[in-house]
């Protein structure tokens, strides 16, 4: 069974899941990648991150559904916009 998510959706969770799971990837990410932000910042990364990880899941053709294949799926995002914007405000290769 096919589930159909919005533009601001996670397949298998809500609003309030999303915020929670934007939540704790972005502070993952953040302690993973030694940053400094805020909770609001930490919400940002982390539904981004989910939407990048999503994307780059279905790509490989992995299947995540729930909370915890979310919240996975959302730190693997976070890690890599974080680690990528590292890379761009440092000027690239040292």
């Amino acid at each position: 069974m096919e589930q159909s998510v919005g533009i601001m959706g996670m397949p298998g969770v809500g609003f309030f899941g999303m915020l929670l799971i934007g939540f704790l990837a972005g502070y993952v990410a953040e302690k993973a990648m030694n940053r400094d932000h805020g909770l609001l910042t930490n919400i940002l990364v982390g539904i981004a991150g989910s939407f990048v990880g999503g994307t780059l899941a279905s790509v490989l053709g992995l299947n995540y559904q729930g909370f915890a294949g979310n919240l996975i799926v959302a730190i693997a995002g976070a890690v890599l916009l974080l680690w990528i914007f590292g890379r761009a405000k440092r000027g690239g290769v040292n």
